[in-house]
């Protein structure tokens, strides 16, 4: 499923048009999106968190030259799955 996919199942699902779904789908991974650049996290009960994570500094290799590089630390997003999401994905 893309995010057309998913566009037309909310307008599908809400009876209303599939303009009034985007925008209601934008206005929410941006409202994630703007929580997570605050270090915020973001708790759908049921469904998961949405939550950054720091990523230490380390060392690695240029696969083309072999040469060892050093990668910097930075703030990584991650998502848990919440009890009812997993439930849901291991029901056959």
């Amino acid at each position: 499923m893309n995010k057309n996919d998913l566009i037309g199942r909310i307008s599908k699902e809400l009876r209303c048009p599939k303009t009034t779904a985007a925008n209601a789908l934008r206005a929410t991974f941006e409202t994630i999106s703007d929580a997570l650049k605050k270090g915020q996290c973001v708790t759908l009960v049921g469904f998961g968190t949405f939550l950054t994570t720091e990523r230490k500094s380390r060392k690695g290799r240029d696969p083309r030259t072999k040469k060892e590089i050093h990668i910097p630390a930075k703030r990584v997003p991650k998502f848990r799955p919440g009890k009812q999401l997993k439930k849901a994905v291991a029901k056959k």
